[in-house]
């Protein structure tokens, strides 16, 4: 069973597309989002959607990393071809999803779930999720549950 809502968020440390150590301890608003399989349908609409909200995101003070277990190559190709702008995070050995419970297939592919997160905790948890609509439902339902707010 995955993290519930006002469990402790762990500190989680991955490489991104770049290769690059992140290392997130969730203090200020994010979209941790899991995903199966770079450059597939479903997937591909996911992230191109939290793409397009990107600058939403931002301007509500909220960060937003996917994370599957392809490789830092893969997520670097990814990005390349689908203009992604935000962190894809690499999780092969599936630390991370371990990390909130996130189910592995047999294929080691994460189910497809979502954490919003915020002051070191858990503050929302999307399964089961469709992948069309999801980044902006994700961005109203934080703004709706006063998790975040737009400046005027």
């Amino acid at each position: 069973m995955v993290l519930e809502d006002g469990a402790a968020a762990p500190t989680v440390t991955a490489p991104n597309q770049d290769g690059e150590t992140i290392e997130l301890a969730f203090e200020a608003p994010t979209v941790l989002y899991f995903y199966p399989k770079d450059d597939t349908p479903g997937c591909t609409i996911e992230a191109t959607q939290f793409q397009r909200e990107r600058e939403t995101y931002r301007e509500a003070g909220v960060d937003v990393y996917g994370v599957s277990t392809d490789d830092v190559d893969s997520h670097r190709s990814f990005c390349e071809s689908e203009g992604l702008e935000f962190d894809l995070l690499a999780d092969p050995d599936g630390e991370v999803a371990d990390a909130f419970d996130v189910e592995r297939r047999d294929s080691g592919v994460t189910a497809r779930t979502t954490f919003v997160l915020a002051d070191g905790e858990v503050q929302a948890v999307y399964e089961g999720v469709d992948p069309d609509g999801h980044a902006r439902n994700v961005l109203l339902d934080a703004l709706d549950d006063g998790l975040v707010t737009l400046p005027e």
